[in-house]
């Protein structure tokens, strides 16, 4: 397991709207910008949240943030997205001044999307899930969510929403900075504290 501690480095963004399925624009774009962010294994990107308004878009808000959570030492290769404008399906994002946070240690944590290679079979998901927590040596009681699908390129690609609970402080932390599932730079398998 990586012992580098990593944080997340949170920019404002600015815009009108995005598309609700955002994933993989969202990583595109970025990898425009910075190329280095497609290959980059250390990176886990948060998906951006916004107030759904219907036809598949979401409103941006001034509270809306882009958030990549990655080792300290490589905060200064993603400083440059500062100032930079993401286009995402006609959608246009402006990149705002950064600030970092700290990841904080939750008994519970909850993604939005976690996919795996066995990801269209709900048992195998889980199994699968299983043998990533004892690979991290993460010990806690996880729950299958929501069903949810997002597309890579044209294709469908299916994952599910999922807690993680009754886990120490040690490990919660751990869960948070190495995710499970993969197609992290797309959103997935990004954890946070659970609030209920």
């Amino acid at each position: 397991m990586p012992s580098e501690p990593k944080v997340d480095i949170c920019f404002q963004v600015i815009g009108k709207h995005v598309p609700v399925d955002h994933g993989y624009l969202l990583y595109a774009a970025i990898s425009r910008i910075l190329p280095h962010f497609h290959d980059d294994d250390s990176v886990g990107l948060k998906l951006v949240r916004g107030r759904y308004m219907g036809d598949g878009l979401l409103d941006i808000s001034p509270r809306s943030e882009l958030v990549l959570r990655l080792p300290v030492y490589r905060i200064g290769r993603y400083l440059q997205l500062a100032g930079k404008k993401l286009v995402m399906d006609g959608q246009d994002l402006m990149v705002g001044v950064p600030n970092t946070r700290a990841l904080v240690p939750s008994a519970a944590v909850h993604s939005h999307l976690v996919t795996t290679k066995n990801w269209t079979d709900q048992a195998r998901f889980e199994a699968e899930v299983s043998r990533q927590m004892d690979a991290l040596k993460v010990v806690g009681q996880f729950s299958v969510g929501e069903r949810r699908t997002f597309k890579v390129h044209s294709k469908q690609v299916v994952g599910y929403s999922l807690l993680v609970s009754e886990m120490s402080a040690e490990d919660s932390i751990a869960l948070q900075e190495n995710g499970l599932g993969g197609r992290r730079r797309m959103g997935c398998g990004f954890f946070e504290p659970f609030t209920g």
